[in-house]
């Protein structure tokens, strides 16, 4: 019997329809693996066209290194032996590029069984490909961003609540390694109470209903410590919404809890810290009435005068320091006075800086002074104004990270005077820029009330005492770790500045005219008292500006120069004495604590004419003193009387 024929025109259609299929490389093989036909899809795959493929093995779209493990001919084995075999591997186009193919190799026999080829169909898969790499590769940087963060535990539940996932974040707050909780229910984490309480069933069924919860309370840790922590548990659902389990991150809130309990009891510190201020003035009161009898008695000597006097400011400054733990109450009862005088405003300043200097220094944060050169006179209390701007030095050197900038500026108008303290630290957020003055705020920004006491009466002091002198304080910020500007208005006085003294006459026991340049005052003013017992006439400036402006008429033979002052320091002082005519000769001498070989060796690179270490040996000082008398062709005079 005759086998039945094939319709010439259904074999023409299916030509037809292979050839017109563009997304796909549809070609036969004979036996041996030889391309007998190539479509449309082929050529736009793998860049062949069809008088170059035909007739050429198969072998020639696998790269080298499958072609010599012998996959080609493996692959035309398995499609023998299977009928059908699908791959995905790198495969080769004619220009030697390479694509990710999926390849379907089916065999093809004739109709007494016998093998005529294969056909073989491949796809481009290499987009597909990518996306997946991309996937995992992305998968797996989360994978590591969560198990690298150690602030945070970070770990997966199943719906049962079994631990899936461990983090090294929950391992630094539990304790546990992966394998020692990994499979274990999460409840170990609770105390007995909670477990006995269900909390960890009622956490999960909370979480599955509302999606997400947060919580704080006790847990344990791996050795049975307990910790203050603060949950979030959020369930985690597939996509037809089937529960997978659950997320669950948990912070360690110990510190913060110590410091709320700190916090709640600072009523009772108040009220000890007032009773110890009390305490401490017991002692002062004899050393007041010594300084007291001192200043009723006449002290021949002018350096124990000086010293007195300064023992008389050094305890005032400690009496005030100390109120300052009353003054709460004071402000309360309006029991706050003021010993007004008739003040310069740059002393006030100095003290100011001279007071809170260690604290900055040990910030290391850099200090400018900005002052105009004439005097500005103000009425008010000495100890009272620099306790307001000591509060805002120190508020703005405690709340600037370490070497920061700190800016004193002072500005006079016609009738006020305009202190700024500027700070590059954590500044204020809007909405705290008024409640920072009230009694006992903290402000979260950093730059709150406490910062002079820990108890928040720094910014109320200083702003009831600037208000005490008919001024007024405002704070500043652009926002949040922007900084802050503080400035204080202070009225300026009515009255004209004191008479200068006369100068004495230079026949002095023919001594020279020293001048110290030190914003430190009681080591200009000791210098100062020492120079003078040795026969010179002798004028103090407390700060670089105002020694450039006094030297222009007292015209120094020698001039002590500190180096370390806020502003202008004694390298820039000494370049604009050198171009002042007072003082282009004067015989600079830099006056310091530093004293190694390296620091003197700057100094007289920088055109110093000597260098002298704090605390300045008599010796040494004399030396000085006898060089530049002769270098001035000066008769020595007799000595202090």
């Amino acid at each position: 019997m005759a086998k039945p024929q094939s319709d010439p025109s259904t074999e023409q259609r299916l030509q037809l329809l292979v050839e017109s299929v563009v997304d796909y490389g549809i070609f036969q093989l004979d036996p041996e693996g030889r391309v007998v036909s190539w479509n449309t899809g082929a050529e736009k795959l793998k860049g062949w066209r069809r008088e170059e493929i035909v007739g050429r093995h198969f072998s020639v779209f696998y790269p080298r290194e499958a072609i010599d493990t012998g996959w080609p001919e493996e692959e035309l084995r398995l499609a023998r032996a299977r009928g059908r075999f699908e791959d995905e591997g790198w495969r080769l186009r004619k220009d030697g590029s390479r694509f990710w193919a999926n390849v379907v190799i089916t065999a093809l026999h004739g109709p007494d069984g016998e093998l005529t080829g294969f056909a073989k169909i491949t796809r481009d898969l290499t987009e597909r490909r990518q996306y997946e790499e991309s996937l995992r590769a992305s998968e797996e940087r989360f994978r590591l961003l969560v198990d690298s963060v150690r602030d945070y535990a970070i770990f997966m539940l199943d719906p049962d609540g079994i631990v899936r996932s461990w983090n090294a974040g929950a391992k630094a707050i539990k304790g546990y390694e992966a394998g020692e909780i990994v499979g274990r229910h999460f409840s170990a984490f609770y105390t007995p109470e909670d477990i006995a309480a269900r909390k960890p069933e009622l956490e999960l069924a909370a979480a599955l209903e509302l999606g997400r919860i947060e919580d704080e309370g006790w847990r344990v840790r791996k050795d049975g410590s307990l910790f203050w922590a603060n949950v979030v548990v959020t369930a985690i659902k597939g996509p037809g919404g089937d529960l997978r389990g659950f997320a669950k991150v948990t912070r360690d809130m110990s510190e913060r809890r110590r410091l709320q309990e700190l916090e709640s009891s600072s009523r009772r510190m108040n009220e000890f810290l007032a009773m110890l201020a009390h305490e401490l003035r017991n002692p002062l009161a004899p050393i007041r009435n010594a300084v007291t009898i001192m200043q009723l008695e006449t002290l021949a000597s002018p350096v124990l005068r000086n010293c007195r006097d300064v023992i008389d400011r050094q305890l005032t400054h400690v009496t005030r320091l100390v109120d300052d733990l009353l003054d709460v109450g004071r402000l309360t009862t309006g029991k706050i006075k003021l010993r007004k005088e008739l003040l310069r405003l740059s002393d006030v300043v100095a003290r100011s800086v001279e007071t809170v200097r260690p604290l900055i220094a040990a910030r290391r944060h850099a200090l400018e002074v900005d002052q105009p050169a004439e005097p500005i006179y103000v009425n008010g209390d000495a100890t009272r104004l620099s306790q307001v701007l000591q509060n805002l030095l120190v508020n703005a050197a405690r709340y600037t990270p370490e070497g920061g900038r700190i800016v004193l500026d002072v500005a006079a108008s016609d009738n006020f005077v305009n202190l700024r303290v500027q700070d590059n630290g954590r500044g204020i957020a809007a909405e705290n820029l008024e409640s920072i003055f009230q009694l006992f705020m903290q402000g979260e920004s950093g730059t709150s009330a406490g910062a002079d006491s820990g108890l928040g009466i720094g910014l109320t002091l200083a702003r009831s005492l600037a208000e005490m002198h008919g001024g007024t304080i405002e704070a500043h910020s652009p926002g949040p770790g922007q900084g802050s500007t503080f400035t204080v208005r202070l009225p300026r006085s009515a009255q004209a500045a004191p008479a200068e003294e006369p100068p004495e006459p230079e026949e002095a026991g023919g001594g020279l005219r020293v001048m110290v340049i030190d914003d430190n005052r009681d080591s200009a003013d000791s210098a100062c008292d020492v120079l003078r017992l040795l026969g010179n006439r002798v004028e103090c400036a407390y700060d670089g500006r105002s020694g450039v402006a006094a030297a222009a008429d007292f015209k120094p033979h020698m001039i002590l120069l500190d180096l370390a002052m806020p502003g202008m320091d004694g390298y820039e002082t000494r370049r604009q004495l050198r171009s002042q005519p007072g003082a282009a000769t004067s015989f600079l001498v830099a006056m310091t604590g530093f004293g190694n070989e390296d620091d003197k060796r700057r100094t007289r690179e920088a055109g110093f004419d000597a260098h002298l270490t704090k605390p300045v040996e008599l010796d040494a000082l004399i030396a000085l003193l006898n060089a530049v008398r002769g270098r001035e062709g000066m008769k020595r005079g007799p000595g202090p009387a």
